[in-house]
């Protein structure tokens, strides 16, 4: 499941680098400006999707063995957070929502979704622990 949902962002990440789904992760610069803000995003936009597709490869090489490295951990870290901010898109998880409440009211549809989210949540938590013994 995990391969199958970086493969799509990646894919995404290729295809369609202005798709909304994606705005998550390149966040605007600049808040009140809009000239400036698109001037960014047009320098700046290239790299971060580089760095995105970087982390996921990583992952996907380390997939496999039985021992990761710190920079193999801080890919994870990075590959997992992309699939929650666009899967969070998706869902269009805001800072209020908090858990089952909001999610029983939700879409049943959207389950899955849910679940995904949920589950790379736990994960980062996990290697984000395991990063700070």
């Amino acid at each position: 499941m995990l391969v199958d949902l970086l493969r799509q962002l990646s894919d995404l990440l290729e295809s369609e680098p202005d798709h909304p789904n994606l705005t998550r992760l390149s966040p605007p610069a600049y808040l009140d400006d809009a000239e400036a803000d698109a001037a960014y995003q047009l320098l700046a936009g290239e790299e971060l999707r580089t760095s995105h597709q970087r982390a996921i490869a990583a992952v996907t090489e380390s997939l496999g063995r039985d021992r990761l490295t710190e920079d193999d951990l801080w890919a994870w870290v990075q590959s997992l957070n992309s699939v929650r901010l666009v899967v969070g898109t998706r869902l269009d998880i805001s800072e209020d929502d908090h858990g089952p409440t909001f999610r029983s009211a939700g879409d049943p549809g959207d389950r899955p979704l849910w679940a995904v989210y949920d589950f790379t949540t736990l994960l980062q938590h996990d290697i984000v622990d395991a990063l700070s013994r």
